[in-house]
């Protein structure tokens, strides 16, 4: 596949096009919604092929409906996101005539390079805010999702024309050619480490980029957590898809002295939830042989180092016997800093549960390490809460649960520093995917020489000098 012809016919298609009117917009928001509801079963048996198995529901409700949803709400608001944006204008400007705006353009081609955790919802996310936006785009979809990746390549041509929108596969050397394309945007989700190689194929060509990346999301219980409640929201989370989503909880932080009701409670949360593993329809296994090992070893790494590993099996089922990659929610109790569960985003069922004394021993925890996408805070202390919210940073928050801030469309969903670059979703996606052109219109007055901007420099220009000084 020639995927620089492919950009050029894209990038001729979207000069001649301009200005993308709202109806071409909602149009491909739309037929890309009757993509997602005609082909929704077919899109949930690829994804549990791909991963060994995932319950369709889980798929239904991540990927299909929660693309859908996104979809929707940009078609909904595009029109009111486009709209030219008034600016006011600093004395005297504003009182001689002069006005200014922003205009939202589309940037041209936006290139995606999309996951394999949930690879429909992250791939048509993005092209909510993209399409909103007015511009075209090429999707590269993830090889260890093979599946969905050949089945988005066969559907995409029967609701849109090439040259809106062209999905590609293949492997990592596929991958890095496509990253150095000269997008007029890339967005790239997936891991840090390759987020670094994307951001440095990219600045060759000065193409912005928006990474969404991952980390170690940590939860923090506070002393007013109401324990049942909190640690089933946890596991719920941490559990669901087996645990590989970029936003699930990586970690938590407990007071020393409900340590073990915050362990009972996890491990009661999985048992309720989970009551079997290995023929639950509803659990979700490891996505390949090669993640599977590297989880074990994670927990072979924490028992060597003095972890307790508490391994959550209900129904006391012989994992070792099966010749699948499911995997037991698994608690990593004592853990330190030198464990590769203390180091590494796990991205699987395992969750490290470490005490602290003062919430401000567990900030300080948080701070001291990179920059997480997500931050969970469980607790009814208003001033505590306020506390945490201060003095961490992270990508966004959910209070009282977990992950549920990427599900609210008008709240920007992106990290910061290691965990991510920019964001999208709602608004903030449309903005993200356009231009905002200044334009300044100048009245008929000779704004120059009144305000003294003209030689010879006089009393105007003195006047013009000695008001801006001013404290």
């Amino acid at each position: 596949m020639d995927l620089d012809a492919i950009l050029k016919a894209q990038r001729i298609a979207a000069e001649a096009e301009r200005p993308t009117p709202l109806a071409l917009r909602q149009d491909r928001l739309t037929r890309a919604i009757r993509m997602m509801v005609d082909n929704a079963e077919d899109f949930c048996a690829a994804l549990s092929a791909d991963f060994g198995h995932r319950s369709r529901e889980l798929s239904m409700l991540t990927d299909i409906a929660g693309s859908i949803r996104s979809l929707k709400h940009a078609r909904k608001h595009a029109g009111r996101w486009m709209k030219r944006e008034r600016r006011k204008l600093d004395f005297p400007l504003g009182l001689l005539g002069a006005r200014a705006w922003i205009d939202y353009q589309p940037k041209g081609v936006v290139g995606v390079i999309s996951p394999w955790n949930f690879p429909v919802q992250l791939t048509m996310s993005p092209l909510a805010g993209i399409f909103a936006a007015g511009n075209r785009a090429m999707v590269k979809s993830s090889e260890f999702t093979p599946r969905t990746s050949a089945l988005f390549e066969k559907l995409a041509g029967r609701y849109f024309d090439p040259v809106e929108l062209t999905f590609v596969s293949g492997g990592a050397d596929i991958g890095e050619a496509f990253s150095k394309l000269p997008f007029d945007h890339l967005i790239f989700t997936g891991a840090t480490g390759i987020g670094r190689h994307i951001l440095h194929a990219a600045a060759d060509n000065l193409t912005p980029v928006t990474l969404e990346l991952g980390g170690k999301s940590p939860v923090i219980l506070g002393r007013s957590a109401d324990m049942a409640q909190a640690t089933m929201r946890i596991a719920t989370g941490k559990m669901m898809n087996a645990g590989q989503i970029c936003l699930a909880p990586d970690y938590v932080l407990v007071p020393d002295d409900r340590e073990e009701a915050a362990i009972d409670g996890l491990k009661s949360a999985a048992a309720s939830l989970y009551p079997r593993l290995l023929d639950n329809a509803d659990y979700t296994a490891i996505v390949n042989e090669r993640h599977h090992l590297r989880l074990q070893s994670y927990l072979e790494d924490a028992h060597a180092k003095g972890g307790e590993v508490i391994t959550v099996n209900p129904a006391g089922e012989d994992f070792a016997a099966s010749n699948g990659t499911r995997m037991p929610f698994t608690i990593v109790r004592n853990p330190t800093d030198d464990m590769a569960v203390m180091r590494d985003e796990i991205f699987g069922p395992v969750l490290p549960v470490k005490t602290y004394r003062a919430i401000d021993d567990a900030i300080a925890y948080v701070n001291g390490r990179d920059r997480p996408l997500g931050l969970y805070y469980f607790g009814t202390d208003e001033a505590e809460q306020t506390r945490v919210l201060e003095h961490t940073v992270s990508g966004g928050v959910t209070i009282n649960d977990v992950i549920f801030h990427i599900s609210a469309e008008e709240l920007p969903f992106g990290g910061i520093g290691p965990s991510g670059m920019g964001s999208y979703h709602g608004f903030e996606g449309f903005k993200t995917f356009s231009h905002a052109k200044s334009v300044y219109r100048q009245p008929k007055i000779d704004v120059a020489k009144l305000a003294g901007f003209k030689p010879p420099y006089g009393r105007a220009t003195q006047a013009t000098i000695k008001r801006e000084l001013k404290i």
